[in-house]
């Protein structure tokens, strides 16, 4: 308990070498050693993130599609709305306007 997921499997992209699960003669051996080169050379940035929106089939770009329905009750007629889940595309991957620091990266910021 108190290691999140991705730092427990060794995935954690800010690790030193001394952090990254033992050294080359550890588990993993060549694998440790190739995960603890590239934790060098990780940004502390985030540069994209994953889209929140979707496409429906016209082509619009909305969180959230309904469709106007026509519901009949004790002689009534009442609109009501009905979201749609079929055939939405997911926007994907959208380009961030200015980079964020990554959520597992270490660092205090505070006002001096």
């Amino acid at each position: 308990m108190g290691a999140s997921g991705s730092k427990s499997r060794g995935l954690w992209p800010f690790a030193t070498p001394a952090a990254g699960g033992g050294g080359p003669e550890g588990p993993g051996g060549q694998q440790a050693l190739a995960r603890a080169r590239a934790a060098r050379a990780a940004t502390p940035f985030v540069f994209t993130r994953r889209g929140s929106m979707y496409y429906d089939e016209d082509g619009d770009l909305a969180h959230e599609f309904y469709e106007e329905t026509i519901v009949t009750k004790n002689g009534r007629k009442r609109a009501k709305l009905k979201r749609i889940h079929k055939n939405l595309i997911p926007q994907g991957i959208v380009k961030l306007e200015h980079p964020r620091i990554h959520v597992d990266f270490p660092v205090i910021i505070c006002e001096v």
